[in-house]
C-alpha cells in the first residue's frame, strides 16, 4: 500500500532539487570525460606525433581508454570515503578533480613544444580524470535513490542515466560551434583547446550546485544510530555474501551494458568517421541528433522498470543488441558510404603473406613495434577501411597485397635504419594508395552520397538500446546492497564493467579489424560479452525492484 501510495504521488520540490543538481552536475562531469574522446583524432597528431597517424591514433585511444582503466580504483577510494564521511563531500571532490584536470589539458603544450613530456603529462591527465569519474557515478546514483520514495528510484535515477548522454551531447555541440567559428584548420592547430578550457565555467557552476546539496536521508540516519562502516572495503568484497553479489552484478549486468553502451555511442562515432571516413562535422552532427531524440528513452525505461523490473528490460536489450549489431553496421556502411561497399565487393582484397609473420596488433602499453611485412601491409589497409582475406605465402617470403591483376609487395622495416623506414613507408604507403584508389575505394565518405536519414535511424536504434541496458541500471545496482556499504560494493562492479570492458572496446574492435582483415569483425567484441551478461544475469541475477533500500 505504503509503495502504491509513493508511486502515484506527485514529485516533491525537495526531490526535483535533487535529481537537477544531481544529473546536472554529472552531466559537467560527463561533459569533461566526453571532450577527449570526441577530439582522439585531433589528439593523436598534438600529442602522439612522433608515430605514424595509424599508430597515433592507436595510441590516443589508448591513452582515452586509461581514463576507464583507473576508475574501478576511484570506485574503490571514493566509494570507501563515501560510505565512511558521506555522499555530498564526496560529490565535491570528485567534481573538482576532474574540472581542474579537464582545464589544464586545454592548457598543456604539444609534442612539437615539449617533446615525449606532452603524451605523459596528457596521460596522467587522463588518469585523474578517470579516478574522479569512478567516484562520481556511485554518489549521484547512490545519492538519487536514496532520496527517491518506494515505487519511484527507477524513474528518479533515470535521470541521473541521462547525463552521460547529455554530457557528450554538450561536448559535441561545443566542438561544433568552435569549429564552425574558426574553421577547421585553426580548430586542428589550437581551436581543439576552447571545449577544455570552457569546462572552468562549468566546474564553478557544478560546484555551487553541489554546496547548496543535503546528505541523503538514509545516510543520515545511519550516522546518527551510529551504524556507519568502519571498514567497508572488507565488508563489502572480504565477506562471500555479499562479494559474489558484486560479481553477479558486473558479469550478469555491468559488463554487457557497457559494451552496449559504448558500442552504441563511441563505437559508431569511431565507425563513421575513422572506417567510413565521413567528415568529423557530419558524423558528430548525426550522433547528436540520434542522441537528442534518444534521450528521452533513458527515463521511459527507468519508470518502466518500476512497474515490471529492472532485469527483464536490461537483459532483452542486452540480446537485441548482439542480434542486430552486423546487420546494422552494414547498412550503415550502405548508407554512408556506397562506394566503399560497392569496392568491397567488385574489388576483392588478398594478403598473402607468411602466417609467422602476422601478429594481432593489440599493444596497450605502446611498447611493441610491429615491422614485419604481414603486419605492416594489414596495418596500412585495415587504416583504408579495405576488406581482404589472408592467403598462404611460402615461409620467409614478403607479404605481398593483391587487387585484381595488380600486387604490391611489402617490406621487412625491422632490418632498415630509422630513416631508411620513412623513406619506405611513404613509397609504400604512396604506391597503395594509389593502388586502392584505382580499385574504386574512396578515401572519403561523399557528402552528396551519404543518407543521413536512414544513417541517423540506425544511429537512433543503437541509442535506443543504450537506454533499456542503462536506463534501470542505476536502480537496480543501488538495490542490491545494503546502506552501509552500497557507495563501495556498487562502485566497484559498475566501473570494471563500464572502465574495462566497455573503455577497451574501440582499441579491442581495430585490432580485430586489422587481425582478420574485416571492418566488422571488431563487433564481435561487444556481440560475446552482451551474450554472456544476457545468459549468466537471466540465469542467476534476482529482481530488486521491489527490495527495502533502508537495510544499513
Amino acid at each position: 500500500m505504503a509503495t502504491a501510495q509513493a508511486s502515484s504521488r506527485s514529485i516533491t520540490a525537495e526531490e526535483r532539487k535533487v535529481i537537477f543538481a544531481s544529473s546536472l552536475g554529472t552531466v559537467f562531469e560527463w561533459y569533461d570525460f566526453y571532450l577527449y574522446g570526441s577530439l582522439a583524432a585531433i589528439i593523436a597528431k598534438q600529442f602522439f606525433a612522433g608515430t605514424d597517424p595509424n599508430t597515433a591514433f592507436i595510441f590516443a585511444l589508448l591513452a582515452f581508454a586509461a581514463g576507464f582503466l583507473v576508475r574501478p580504483f576511484g570506485a574503490i577510494v571514493f566509494g570507501r570515503l563515501g560510505d565512511m564521511v558521506g555522499r555530498k563531500y564526496t560529490f565535491l571532490v570528485t567534481i573538482l578533480l576532474m574540472g581542474l584536470s579537464t582545464f589544464i589539458v586545454g592548457l598543456l603544450p604539444n609534442y612539437a613544444s615539449i617533446g615525449i613530456v606532452a603524451p605523459i603529462t596528457l596521460i596522467a591527465l587522463r588518469i585523474l580524470q578517470g579516478l574522479a569519474l569512478g567516484g562520481e557515478y556511485g554518489g549521484a546514483a547512490t545519492y538519487v535513490a536514496e532520496h527517491a520514495p518506494d515505487g519511484k528510484r527507477g524513474a528518479f535515477t533515470a535521470w541521473i542515466q541521462t547525463t552521460a548522454t547529455l554530457g557528450l551531447f554538450l561536448s559535441l555541440m561545443v566542438i561544433l560551434a568552435t569549429r564552425t567559428a574558426i574553421g577547421e584548420e585553426a580548430f586542428a592547430e589550437w581551436g581543439w583547446r576552447i571545449p577544455f578550457l570552457v569546462s572552468v565555467f562549468l566546474l564553478g557552476i557544478s560546484v555551487w550546485i553541489r554546496l547548496s546539496m543535503n546528505e541523503s536521508p538514509a545516510f543520515k540516519k545511519m550516522k546518527e544510530e551510529g551504524k556507519v562502516s568502519k571498514a567497508p572495503l572488507s565488508e563489502a568484497f572480504g565477506q562471500w555474501k555479499n562479494l559474489k553479489v558484486v560479481i553477479l552484478a558486473l558479469i550478469g549486468l555491468t559488463a554487457g551494458q557497457a559494451v552496449v553502451w559504448y558500442t552504441g555511442q563511441f563505437y559508431a562515432l569511431f565507425f563513421l568517421t575513422q572506417t567510413l571516413k565521413v567528415d568529423g562535422p557530419t558524423a558528430n552532427i548525426l550522433i547528436a541528433a540520434a542522441l537528442l531524440i534518444g534521450t528521452p528513452f533513458f527515463v521511459v525505461f527507468g519508470t518502466l522498470s518500476d512497474r515490471i523490473g529492472r532485469k527483464n528490460i536490461i537483459m532483452i536489450g542486452c540480446v537485441l543488441a548482439a542480434l542486430t549489431y552486423f546487420p546494422i553496421f552494414k547498412a550503415m556502411t550502405h548508407y554512408a558510404n556506397p562506394a566503399l561497399e560497392a569496392a568491397q565487393l567488385n574489388a576483392p582484397v588478398t594478403v598473402i603473406a607468411d602466417p609467422e609473420e602476422c601478429q594481432f596488433q593489440f599493444n596497450p602499453t605502446g611498447t611493441k613495434k610491429f615491422t614485419s611485412s604481414c603486419d605492416i601491409a594489414k596495418a596500412k589497409l585495415a587504416a583504408a577501411s579495405v576488406n581482404y582475406r589472408n592467403e598462404v605465402a611460402p615461409a620467409g617470403t614478403s607479404a605481398v597485397i593483391k587487387i585484381g591483376d595488380k600486387t604490391l609487395e611489402s617490406y621487412n622495416a625491422s632490418v632498415l635504419s630509422k630513416e631508411e623506414s620513412t623513406a619506405k613507408d611513404k613509397e609504400f604507403s604512396d604506391k597503395l594508395k594509389e593502388m586502392i584508389k584505382g580499385a574504386g575505394y574512396p578515401a572519403k565518405a561523399d557528402p552528396a552520397q551519404i543518407n543521413k536519414p536512414m544513417v541517423l535511424v540506425l544511429l537512433f536504434i543503437l541509442v535506443l538500446y543504450v537506454t533499456m541496458v542503462y536506463g534501470p541500471i542505476a536502480a537496480m545496482l543501488v538495490e542490491m546492497f545494503p546502506t552501509r556499504i552500497r557507495y563501495t560494493s556498487m562502485s566497484l562492479p559498475y566501473h570494471i564493467g563500464n572502465g574495462w570492458f566497455g573503455g577497451l572496446l574501440p582499441t579491442t574492435a581495430f585490432a580485430l579489424v586489422a587481425f582478420k582483415g574485416d571492418i566488422y569483425y571488431g563487433l564481435w567484441y561487444p556481440i560475446v560479452i552482451a551474450l554472456m551478461t544476457a545468459i549468466i544475469g537471466t540465469l542467476f541475477v534476482r529482481e530488486t525492484k521491489d527490495n527495502d533500500i533502508n537495510a544499513h
